[in-house]
């Protein structure tokens, strides 16, 4: 995030004073080749579900809002790596109205992506739950009508929240609202489990008849939900340490990771998608048929 960057550089040479930890610079070249890495790998998994109609199911409706999560964080550093190019080139004004409207589109496409993400595991955590513990009632519980919908409001919440937070960047409220979100869905889809293991305690046996398709679309989540975690939760701490505690030593060390965490959270976006095709038989029969051109039924 542009905001988060300057208000980064503007006190880390007051905490360096205090740590000897180095700042460590990453390559602009690599944060590139990974954001477009995980734009088109994205874009394959929203293009297989299109053309596919036999994905054309709730579940995949979810897993597409992820995907549109992860293409947005790529974009976000694409579009930034563009500006910043066309800024040494000359054909910005430094801090002109222009590059400022730009950096605040861009930032609100950064919180897109996090927000976006963040609802579309819990919305999958929530379907994955229906799946094992309603199975015969799925299909009219929830039906594409209802999925587009949930979806729908989610983005829309996602859109509105994402302006709003650019706008209030600078508020202690705004940070700590953006930063509880995290631990907040982590709750929701913990509660999700516990429930779920407690009830696959006392119907060990019935739960043991469910399909290996519904199992096997949970731990899908949870291997979505903790590369989550490790590529975002960096992050989220930076932006705590950096807001409550910018000149402690201590927090001055980890804040020199800020690009490493950056790349994590690209890193996010490439391994997604190669979890939906690891984990479900039918993407990865999707991702063949696109790459080798095949015709679909």
């Amino acid at each position: 995030m542009k905001h988060i960057t300057n208000l980064y550089e503007n006190i880390n040479d007051t905490a360096r004073n205090n740590s000897d930890c180095p700042h460590v610079v990453l390559p602009e070249e690599i944060f590139f080749t990974i954001s477009i890495a995980g734009v088109l790998e994205n874009l394959i998994v929203l293009l297989a579900v299109i053309k596919n109609k036999t994905l054309q199911a709730p579940m995949y409706f979810f897993i597409c809002s992820l995907a549109i999560s992860d293409m947005l964080g790529s974009l976000y550093k694409i579009l930034e790596n563009i500006l910043i190019m066309l800024r040494n080139m000359g054909y910005l004004k430094p801090r002109g109205s222009f590059e400022t409207t730009a950096d605040d589109i861009i930032d609100s496409l950064f919180i897109l992506s996090l927000l976006g993400s963040i609802f579309s595991l819990s919305v999958i955590a929530a379907d994955r739950y229906i799946t094992i513990f309603h199975a015969l009632q799925y299909h009219s519980i929830v039906t594409a009508r209802r999925a587009a919908a949930v979806l729908a409001v989610v983005w829309t919440c996602c859109t509105c929240s994402g302006i709003t937070m650019v706008i209030f960047s600078h508020s202690i409220p705004t940070v700590i609202t953006f930063t509880s979100l995290f631990p907040l869905m982590l709750v929701f889809i913990l509660c999700l489990y516990v429930h779920m293991f407690l009830l696959a305690r006392a119907h060990a046996r019935k739960i043991s008849t469910l399909s290996r398709a519904n199992m096997r679309g949970a731990i899908t989540l949870t291997i979505l939900l903790g590369v989550f975690i490790f590529c975002w939760a960096p992050f989220v701490l930076h932006i705590l340490l950096m807001t409550f505690c910018p000149n402690n030593p201590y927090c001055a060390c980890y804040m020199s990771l800020f690009q490493v965490n950056g790349m994590l959270i690209m890193c996010n976006a490439v391994i997604d998608p190669f979890i939906y095709a690891f984990r479900s038989p039918e993407l990865r029969e999707a991702f063949k048929k696109m790459i080798f051109c095949s015709r679909y039924p």
